[in-house]
């Protein structure tokens, strides 16, 4: 390959993730909703009909398909079909940050508002099994409480120590993450979710 072909690829080349096509892609919504004592941000329970996860506590949103022009279309998409509400409730919404976990997925996140009163909304059963808010005070008024999970490096069966240095005692790096867990009247917000809202959280701090 010349060099003038080389610069011309380099020049055309929008940076973007190593690996970016083998990771799965989601979007999800960070809705807000206004109520008499300000802003609220609305979560979801997952129905126990649900293969994963059931029961836990999270944002709408999904799987980014075909179908979608862009990742955020997947973020409105899912929060419409979840909450049972229209385009036109879903306002004023921005791309926010994307995050990557350690299990092959890359997170699109988006903050939006709900135009419209909690009881207008009619979750999917399939999918939801209730809505709740939380004052947005709250997690500014509240840290959540964090924990560490270990990740144990463990090569597979056939593994070729031979061809890296210092073979079968090669010093792997533990790989430790933090989990965040906020506790609001009863219910336990943790996982992906109480991530992206810490991170939400720092922003507008």
């Amino acid at each position: 390959m010349k060099r003038e072909i080389m610069i011309r690829k380099m020049i055309d080349h929008t940076p973007s993730i190593i690996g970016n096509n083998r990771l799965n892609h989601y979007s999800v919504l960070l809705p807000l909703i206004e109520k008499e004592d300000g802003l609220h941000i609305l979560f979801e329970v997952r129905s126990f009909q649900m293969r994963r996860q059931p029961g836990e506590i999270c944002f709408p949103g999904g799987k980014v398909d075909k179908q979608d022009r862009i990742p955020q279309d997947a973020a409105i998409r899912e929060a419409k079909e979840e909450l049972g509400i229209t385009d036109k409730e879903i306002t004023d919404v921005f791309p926010f940050d994307y995050m990557l976990s350690p299990f092959g997925m890359m997170v699109n996140t988006y903050v939006g508002f709900l135009d419209c009163t909690l009881n207008r909304i009619v979750p999917n059963p399939s999918e939801v099994e209730e809505v709740f808010t939380v004052p947005l005070a709250f997690f500014k008024n509240n840290p959540p409480k964090i924990h560490h999970v270990n990740f144990e490096i463990k090569p597979e069966e056939g593994f070729p120590f031979d061809l890296i240095t210092n073979g079968k005692d090669y010093q792997w790096q533990m790989r430790k993450i933090e989990e965040y867990f906020y506790m609001y009247e009863g219910r336990v917000i943790w996982g992906l979710t109480a991530k992206i809202l810490y991170a939400f959280i720092e922003f507008i701090e």
